[in-house]
């Protein structure tokens, strides 16, 4: 009885070819974390990848991500005014994105408060009001409050 075309490759795959093909993937895993590495966080880029290329294309990247936190969280560039953008991109440059959009958004907001940003006092106290609105232990409580509310009064969303 002639062999399946699995069965016949199967055996007659030698143990150093598998052995060279895991090799060659965990050599491509090294190489892609080490590109995506460089994009986000900004470390040395794999050789043979055009440095200034990969800048450009990691600072659009932090654009996109800028223009994302914006989206979900309007607060923040209303808050900070012009100087959004460029401490988003600062504060992107040095912390990936790991938790989700709504998480970094409450990390940049904690780093500018720490830093003791916005320089103007007003701006400081609203950015802080809105990052304890959305990070203490009633956070999710509140929404889902609002939420009820909404739904009780009829405007819930459809």
């Amino acid at each position: 009885m002639p062999e399946t075309l699995t069965e016949t490759h199967a055996t007659e795959t030698p143990a150093t070819e598998t052995h060279e093909l895991s090799a060659a993937r965990e050599r491509l895993a090294l190489r892609q974390a080490s590109l995506l590495s460089a994009l986000v966080v900004g470390t040395p880029p794999p050789e043979g990848f055009d440095r200034a290329r990969l800048r450009v294309q990691a600072r659009a990247l932090a654009a996109k991500r800028a223009d994302v936190i914006a989206k979900i969280a309007p607060e923040l560039p209303r808050i900070l005014g012009a100087a959004y953008r460029e401490e988003y991109l600062a504060y992107a440059a040095g912390h990936p994105l790991t938790g989700g959009y709504r998480q970094d958004a409450l990390a940049f907001a904690r780093q500018l408060l720490d830093a003791g940003t916005p320089a103007d006092p007003g701006a400081r106290r609203e950015l802080r009001r809105w990052w304890r609105q959305r990070s203490g232990p009633g956070a999710h409580r509140s929404r889902e409050l609002l939420r009820l509310a909404r739904t009780a009064l009829g405007r819930g969303r459809r």
